[in-house]
């Protein structure tokens, strides 16, 4: 099969050149790298790449193809895809399509065939930037113009684009084994479902509201517990949401995680920053300080926590080891805590599936 040429333009001047995957077109996003070897159905459909062009560093991707169980959302949300290698024949007897028909079904362009290793040096030395993918304008000058006049990430509020439209109830995979004990309520920020799986998982009763709900409506509803979930965007974007949040502090155990943790650091009077070229993969080492143990994890933000903004109140719990970056902290007086990375996997290792029991527990104590 013949494939059609397109262009990859950063707006540092750089042009890759290969071949069109996925649907034909063009599409514009902040570009950055993800290292998991493995899980691209579960990164393509995670709400919080929302805005951006992903490129997957490990050279072979698709070769297992596509499923119905693997998603985490209704569809995929980034806005391009860009890989050394597709695979246009997956073998696995779970495939039921191959990833190249999944991505046009659904509109996402993507280029394959470029130096994805050199694209990804770039992007670490010199930070994510923003691109353009296109198949239809192969002028390389007007496609680097265009990607110089693209704003970023930096202010927007794309978590209005994913949240969901209204509350609704999640039935997941059962009652865990002492039954439904809790009743939680979800701000969806762009949740993953496996975050709704692992608390029906250990025995609760999950409620998912819009981003914008407020705090007065999430305690009328009596919950045991609130979990603010993972999102795309930038958090002082959504300054409803750090109100919300603030409303609810010391109300209630919270337990957040990335883009949640973000905006439960802002609702505490912390500040969040841009980092460089974010932490994107299933490989991000983290130092727990409480217990001295280094987990491995799954990681997707473009923002973090600045330590040195938090007051008193706050401890810090874990901290990324490549950067010395937050990735935890919890509160002193109240029953809060937080992290930065995704401890429900999907892709990535199981280490740390021990906060979600550390959320139940919290919600013991405090019932």
């Amino acid at each position: 099969m013949r494939r059609k040429k397109a262009l990859l333009a950063l707006a540092d001047g750089m042009v890759f050149e290969g071949l069109s995957i996925g649907a034909e077109g063009e599409m514009t996003g902040e570009v950055v790298f993800n290292t998991s070897m493995t899980g691209y159905q579960e990164i393509l459909t995670d709400p919080s790449y929302k805005g951006q062009i992903v490129t997957m560093t490990y050279p072979h991707i698709g070769n297992y193809g596509v499923n119905e169980e693997d998603i985490e959302s209704s569809r995929p949300h980034l806005s391009g895809f860009i890989v050394k290698e597709l695979s246009y024949y997956p073998s696995s007897w779970r495939s039921q399509k191959p990833l190249d028909v999944y991505l046009k079904e659904y509109g996402i362009v993507g280029i394959q065939g470029i130096d994805t290793r050199a694209l990804t040096i770039r992007l670490r030395d010199r930070g994510s930037q923003e691109g353009v993918i296109s198949a239809t304008d192969l002028n390389p000058k007007s496609l680097v113009e265009r990607a110089r006049s693209l704003s970023g990430l930096a202010g927007l509020d794309l978590i209005k684009e994913v949240t969901c439209e209204k509350v609704y109830n999640f039935a997941g995979r059962g009652e865990g084994e002492g039954g439904i004990r809790f009743k939680v309520i979800v701000y969806d920020f762009g949740v993953k479902w496996n975050i709704l799986r692992m608390l029906t998982g250990h025995g609760c009763d999950v409620t998912v509201v819009p981003a914008s709900t407020s705090a007065e409506d999430v305690l009328s509803m009596n919950p045991d517990g609130i979990l603010l979930s993972n999102g795309p965007g930038d958090p002082e974007g959504a300054s409803y949401a750090i109100k919300n949040i603030k409303g609810l502090i010391g109300k209630k155990p919270i337990f957040g995680i990335c883009f949640g943790h973000q905006i439960l650091g802002l609702a505490l009077g912390g500040k969040t920053y841009k980092l460089q070229f974010g932490h994107h993969g299933g490989n991000q080492p983290v130092m727990n300080l409480l217990s001295g143990k280094v987990e491995i994890t799954a990681q997707n933000h473009n923002f973090a926590v600045d330590t040195d903004s938090l007051g008193n109140d706050v401890e810090l719990t874990h901290i990324n080891l490549n950067d010395q970056t937050v990735e935890g902290m919890r509160h002193k007086r109240f029953p809060i805590f937080s992290v930065q990375y995704h401890p429900e996997a999907s892709p990535g290792p199981h280490d740390s599936w021990y906060l979600f029991k550390r959320f139940i527990e919290m919600m013991e104590k405090y019932a």
